[in-house]
């Protein structure tokens, strides 16, 4: 397998494509990366700044300058000896606008379209207005409103002989059945499409009836009569508007307000966004279609390896990466020669946010996850334990909000799940339903008992899913769901509790065996309310549609309908706690903001350093190769702002002390509940209110640029836009006073006019003085924090990947902001320069600009290239750290064969940094008797740091501390005879 030593994350679009990034190429080399890694380069919505709503997954996109530009951008990489890495979506596809033909086709052809089965469509909806059509929830209005404003509009497409209707960018097509229909003021021409049916057989001809139409409305007569179709539906009369809305009814889609998708929608979104469809990739002609430009891509030579997006929304992750797998290892013999990896095997990692404690399954066959998990691990040993119990107290004394974030999680639980993703929770609990009545036993099971059931699984499932294996939950699934299982217990009424036992034994737990009363194909009513034309013979089929083992189609028994219910339940459990936890709870909680990231739990508060070599020691065993990130295109705070706000848990007191003076400070400037000042303010009515003003000044804090001054006008207003767009965002994804559902404009413009009052410049001697000043004196701490989280995410077991941009100080915010373009110019300058100045250690002194983290990243990869070996295959060693400052250090050494490094880190330095100190060092007589135990083989060798000049010299079996950090924060020690960089 090629592994990479190293990757760096590049977010491609229209404003930074394939050539762009092939114009970084040379100094990603520079720096020492092995590898770029791409975000999706499939073709997504046109404009899209982030590549996941892919529309076609046949071509590179041509935003990105097409597979040309993919082929130049590859070319410059193997010039470099460098490899590439992309990322893929297999999850789902962009289904607004009119871009995706998969689409398109069962807009057209329903529930016959050749690609009705590539999404997850329940084509037997309860709802009469929905069986046999998709709900189409892409109208800003009621559906009322949007055709009687006339924005609805029958349109005809000349250059395809086809008629559509248009809404704003949205295009839906007309069923060619319905032509004869929509053509009476054109007998002649609508003969052509007489005695059609939706039937496969039929489309052709309709295709062949449409290219002659395209034919003749382009002569004059054609013309006419095409203007006098369209004006007689034209929606500015009732009559033209009349036949109009009779023409949608007939079609195989149900045009609808927005809104409605969270309780109506009858098909798989990725979480609740209603223009992302989730795609069927279990089957295996999907999985074909869906893969086939990246399979073709790999075996020219193009790729070297693929990251797969959120690999829980799938029906069964585990055979989805086994199968990936396999054809992953089919195709290396079909490679350049050059390129073929040794043992077949291609780098292979997967996005999934794991739990603490919850392993990565190893039958999926993959090399790891994308690093959400190191990502949490490091960022919870940044904080010290000793400020969870005050910064809790802290944010309930000043918030009233809870101080536990399960409480808020559970919450939120509750609201996604009851507002945002209710027709999920209805589909689960029909196949439940469903199920019930098949047996005597469960027949009388109603569907709301079910539905109360499911709901408590669902808020208290304390992971993102289960994985059961032949429709049985293992072992590691049983000790999640056991937990969901004891509280929905606690949470039910009694009379609930012999439903929730069943509904445990359906969704995995071991079954009797027991015959079913009967299993009706269905039921005569249900075969009266489907619509005529959408009866055909696989109707039984797609009754049971809902995740059919891979390369396998099962007839409708009680073991397929369980296994069906068991994945509609895994699609509903993930979502609810992405959006839950990490969309809602990680928004209204604020005991510190550090610990609100995607895959964490800020419940955790912090992490020791042996349970962190715990997690290295359990990676490098299972996934030695997964990747390592603290920073991503999905991170709410940038890495070295997370990192600053964590040193806040080393002063808690202090802290407090000063978020309480500065809310005393702006008091005046806080608005009333109609967003002005002088209103009467009452029981926390005010804008923005306690919670979300006390997260405000957390992210000041913590994104204050080290080289902005108070007197810089025009930055800290630049700062403030950036701030504003992050509050924003934050406020309404916390769903208390506004939220996407429900804009409230005038709160919202009420907390912008606070920031910007706040940090208005006749509050430069004020507030923003003082805040200049805090985030001076704390500023050595981030630093410290985060210089010891990328040296050890440089060196712990696995690949680090490096997002754009972050190998200076990342002070960026939530999306958009965390993509911003990136200044590769002045850092290719600052790389050169740093190279002529030598070892990390003499950027020391201007630490404020970033330089010093830019020179440690370098050096550590050249190590990493040096000693390749020893870091991909080199064994972990925690170090024992003795004396009296010993848990201030973080220590540990890779190994293989005779060759050691040796990472060294200090760690919540605040009780021996002075508090005059202007540099992220700890004074060395500080450190007393600190000292390292190292490996009986480093006794009687002759160490140097890789990060400065230093060499310090071990006195038998301890290295001290004071010798080890006297130049540096950071040390990373190897024996003389490695060549420097």
């Amino acid at each position: 397998m090629t592994v990479p030593r190293s990757t760096l994350r590049f977010q491609l679009h229209k404003g930074f494509t394939l050539d762009d990034a092939a114009a970084q190429v040379d100094y990603l080399a520079s720096l020492g990366v092995s590898h770029a890694y791409a975000s999706p380069i499939t073709t997504a919505t046109s404009g899209s700044t982030h590549g996941y709503d892919v529309v076609d997954y046949a071509r590179v996109n041509p935003e990105l300058g097409g597979e040309e530009a993919l082929r130049r951008f590859v070319e410059k990489l193997r010039e470099h000896e460098m490899g590439l890495i992309v990322d893929i979506v297999p999850n789902h596809m962009g289904v607004g606008g009119a871009e995706n033909a998969w689409w398109q086709d069962i807009l057209e052809w329903g529930r016959h379209a050749a690609h009705a089965h590539f999404f997850d469509v329940d084509w037997h909806s309860p709802d009469p207005a929905l069986r046999g059509k998709v709900l189409a929830p892409f109208l800003g209005a009621a559906y009322g409103e949007e055709l009687q404003a006339g924005k609805i509009k029958l349109a005809y497409r000349a250059d395809e002989g086809r008629f559509v209707i248009e809404y704003y960018s949205n295009v839906f097509p007309v069923c060619p059945v319905d032509y004869p229909a929509v053509m009476q003021e054109a007998p002649e021409l609508a003969q052509r499409f007489s005695g059609l049916t939706t039937q496969p057989a039929d489309q052709p001809r309709a295709a062949d009836a449409r290219t002659a139409l395209a034919t003749i409305a382009q002569t004059e007569d054609g013309q006419a009569a095409i203007e006098a179709i369209l004006a007689a539906h034209a929606p500015d009369t009732p009559t033209g508007r009349e036949r109009l809305h009779r023409l949608l009814e007939r079609q195989h889609y149900r045009l609808a307000w927005w809104r409605t998708a969270a309780d109506e929608v009858n098909w798989r979104r990725f979480f609740d966004v209603s223009t992302l469809g989730g795609v069927r990739v279990e089957r295996p002609e999907v999985f074909e279609a869906s893969h086939a430009l990246i399979f073709r891509l790999f075996t020219e030579g193009l790729i070297d390896g693929v990251r797969v997006d959120h690999v829980d929304g799938l029906a069964e992750p585990r055979e989805y990466s086994q199968r990936l797998r396999a054809r992953l290892e089919e195709l290396p013999a079909q490679r350049p020669e050059a390129l073929r990896h040794g043992n077949g095997r291609t780098y292979f990692v997967v996005e999934k946010i794991l739990a603490r404690g919850e392993p990565l399954r190893r039958d999926w066959q993959v090399d790891g996850t994308t690093g959400y998990d190191f990502m949490n691990d490091v960022g919870a040993l940044l904080h010290d334990p000793d400020g969870a119990q005050p910064l809790a107290a802290l944010w309930a004394e000043l918030t009233g909000r809870s101080s536990s974030f399960a409480e808020e999680a559970l919450i939120a639980r509750r609201k996604i799940l009851a507002e945002n993703l209710a027709a999920e929770l209805d589909r689960v609990t029909r196949a439940l339903h469903r199920f019930a009545r098949d047996a005597q036993t469960t027949r009388d099971f109603t569907f709301t008992s079910i539905r109360r059931v499911v709901t408590e699984l669902v808020v208290h499932f304390p992971v993102y899913r289960i994985y059961p294996v032949g429709g049985v939950r293992s072992a590691e699934d049983e000790r999640y769901f056991s937990q969901a299982l004891d509280a929905a217990r606690a949470s039910l009424a009694r009379a609930d509790h012999v439903v929730l036992e069943q509904v445990a034994q359906w969704l995995g737990g071991k079954l009797p065996d027991e015959a079913p009363a009967s299993q009706p194909e269905r039921s005569e009513r249900s075969e009266r309310t489907e619509c005529p034309r959408d009866r055909t013979a696989d109707r039984n089929r797609d009754r049971n549609h809902a995740q059919a083992p891979a390369g396998q189609n099962p007839p409708p028994t009680s073991g397929s309908q369980r296994r069906a219910a068991q994945t509609l339940f895994s699609q509903l459990t993930s979502p609810v706690a992405a959006k839950a936890v990490e969309d809602t709870a990680c928004y209204r909680y604020g005991r510190l903001i550090s610990r609100n990231e995607v895959g964490a739990d800020p419940g955790e508060f912090s992490l020791s350093v042996e349970q962190f070599h715990d997690g290295n020691q359990e990676r490098f065993t299972a996934f030695p190769h997964a990747m390592l990130c603290t920073a991503t295109h999905d991170h709410k705070r940038g890495e070295d702002v997370r990192a600053r706000i964590a040193a806040l848990s080393q002063i808690p007191d202090e802290w407090a002390a000063t978020l309480k003076q500065w809310s005393t400070l702006n008091t005046p400037l806080r608005r009333g509940p109609e967003g002005g000042h002088g209103e009467t303010i009452t029981n926390g009515d005010w804008s923005p209110g306690p919670a979300a003003e006390a997260m405000l000044y957390q992210t000041l804090v913590g994104c204050w640029p080290l080289t902005l001054d108070p007197d810089d006008a025009a930055g800290v207003h630049e700062l403030a836009e950036r701030v504003a767009q992050w509050q924003l965002k934050a406020l309404r994804e916390a769903k208390l006073r506004t939220s996407w559902f429900a804009p409230d404009e005038a709160y919202e413009n009420a907390c912008k006019d606070f920031l910007f009052d706040i940090v208005a410049p006749q509050r430069r001697e004020g507030f923003l003085r003082e805040l200049s000043a805090f985030v001076g004196r704390i500023g050595p701490l981030g630093a410290m924090n985060s210089l010891q989280q990328t040296l050890l995410r440089l060196t712990s077991p696995g690949v680090p990947d490096l997002y754009q941009g972050t190998e200076l100080w990342d002070f960026s915010l939530v999306d958009p902001d965390n993509r911003r373009p990136v200044d590769y110019d002045q850092r290719r300058e600052w790389l050169a320069d740093i190279e002529a100045k030598g070892p990390p250690s003499e950027q020391l002194a201007n630490w404020r600009d970033g330089r010093v983290k830019l020179a440690i990243v370098r050096r550590a990869l050249a190590l990493r290239k040096h000693c390749e070996s020893l870091f991909a295959q080199g064994d972990y060693i925690p170090l024992k750290v003795e004396g009296e400052q010993a848990k201030h250090v973080i220590a540990y050494a890779r190994h293989a064969g005779s060759a050691y490094a040796v990472t060294i880190a200090t760690r919540l330095a605040a009780p021996l940094l002075d508090a005059t100190s202007d540099v992220p060092l700890v004074d060395p007589h500080k450190w007393g008797d600190t000292s390292i135990v190292l490996p009986e083989a480093l006794h009687s060798r002759a160490l140097f740091d890789w990060l400065s000049q230093n060499a310090p010299k071990a006195e038998g079996a301890r290295l001290l501390i004071r010798d080890a950090l006297a130049v540096m924060p950071v040390a990373l020690l190897v024996e003389e005879g490695v060549p420097k960089a």
